[in-house]
């Protein structure tokens, strides 16, 4: 399976990431089967760093047969995937309970549903309500270094 990330340089070894802000699925390296999605998040690190260039690093995700990977996955934005958003926004450093985490990407559509409903104006079951009309894509959330081992460089490609 093939996997993007963006970012605003090559790639070639990835690296889980740790507290350098809440992150849906906790401190990790985030990839996605969208080269779209992976652009947008390419484009927002240039902006946000001021430095570099638009790069969608290119990975094959080899998932071997041994199902060794502590997987999680939410096909959609509901109440678990929204709990889970929310632990780890407020607790930045929670070691990984899994090794991979995929599912929905809070985008800006959705994040002031998170916040309203992190704030106490929403309770889950009206976030979860105006959450579920999205058409979200999609988030892997590589979050040990077992995981990383499953992903291998291909390429990477100006955005």
């Amino acid at each position: 399976m093939i996997l993007y990330h963006g970012s605003n340089m090559e790639v070639r070894t990835p690296h889980i990431l740790n507290g350098l802000r809440a992150l849906d699925f906790g401190p990790g390296f985030y990839l996605t089967s969208s080269l779209s999605q992976a652009g947008k998040w390419a484009k927002a690190v240039v902006r946000r760093r001021r430095s570099g260039r638009s790069i969608v690093n290119i990975y094959e995700f080899k998932m071997r047969v041994d199902h060794s990977l502590r997987i999680l996955e939410f096909s959609n934005a509901d109440k678990d995937w929204l709990q889970f958003i929310v632990r780890n926004r407020r607790e930045k450093e929670l070691s990984p309970d899994y090794d991979l985490v995929i599912g929905p990407v809070a985008n800006d559509t959705t994040l002031p549903v998170i916040d309203d409903y992190m704030d106490g104006k929403y309770d889950q079951d009206e976030a979860v309500k105006r959450l579920m009309p999205q058409n979200l894509t999609d988030q892997y959330a590589f979050l040990t270094e077992k995981a990383l081992s499953f992903l291998s460089f291909e390429r990477s490609e100006e955005f």
